[in-house]
């Protein structure tokens, strides 16, 4: 078996969106490792749960910060807590974020307008206010810092339906995969991670099913392959989970985009 490079034990990990599905899964993981934990999400009593059974299972010390990210100046008042409890961050996971299903001309303004500030502003500007910090954790501890977006296989070709997401994750991919380049030598391990329909709490939010006979990756799928690119020696860019949903990449990359929207748009009225 290989070992695992990313090992942050001794360290702290930021996980946004915490309180559920894949914000839960990398919560555990990473107390599994070893890391102590701030927890952000907008629901405070699931925080303070999950802040009890990582104690129960890993003896992980956890910080429970509620806070809604669609909120202005949200980031600047995380960062002023960070900073006012003297916790410096080593692995930052930028895992919130949600979608709505219809089409844009229909979706309510205000909803429109978290769904980018969350999935698009507030991880830019996270990403951008802990990345000197988390490159020099990178520094004190080989292996042991990292910088994990959450994309989708969404990012990949546009979604009629689910546009603004779909067009928000390609941002995150975008931007994860400069920082990757912009941060070769320091020894942060940056990478997005881009599962494909996931069993949590997305499409209850979305207001939709999921449709179809597809099957749903379960939450420890994602983060197996989350935690594998992480601990390569050489951790990608950005990792698919899946090999359906690398293969379903791969092919919307390489066909014509007016072929591959027609086809999502066509996927998405199911």
């Amino acid at each position: 078996m290989t070992p695992a490079l990313y090992n942050p034990m001794g360290t702290t990990a930021l996980v946004t969106g915490a309180s559920s599905g894949l914000g839960v899964g990398f919560a555990h993981e990473l107390a599994r490792r070893g890391a102590d934990l701030v927890l952000t999400a907008r629901r405070l009593d699931r925080l303070e749960a999950l802040a009890v059974d990582l104690a129960e299972k890993y003896g992980t010390v956890s910080t429970v910060i509620p806070l809604d990210l669609a909120a202005p100046g949200a980031v600047a008042e995380l960062m002023r807590d960070l900073t006012d409890r003297d916790i410096r961050v080593s692995t930052l996971v930028n895992n919130a974020g949600f979608a709505l299903f219809g089409s844009v001309v229909d979706a309510p303004a205000d909803r429109v307008h978290d769904q980018v500030t969350v999935n698009v502003t507030a991880l830019t500007e996270l990403s951008h206010a802990l990345l000197p910090g988390l490159q020099a954790a990178a520094l004190a501890h080989p292996h042991g810092a990292a910088l994990v977006n959450l994309a989708s296989t969404a990012a990949f070709q546009p979604v009629p339906q689910l546009a603004v997401y779909a067009a928000s994750k390609a941002y995150v991919l975008s931007l994860t995969e400069a920082l990757w380049y912009e941060t070769r030598g320091t020894g942060l391990k940056v990478t997005a991670v881009c599962p494909g329909p996931t069993e949590t709490e997305f499409y209850a939010v979305a207001r939709r099913s999921p449709g179809g006979p597809r099957r749903l990756m379960s939450v420890d799928e994602v983060m197996q392959a989350a935690f594998a690119a992480l601990d390569a020696a050489r951790t990608p860019p950005h990792v698919v989970a899946g090999t359906g949903n690398r293969i379903t990449a791969w092919l919307a990359g390489s066909a014509p985009r007016r072929a591959v929207v027609t086809v999502t748009g066509r996927l998405s009225r199911r």
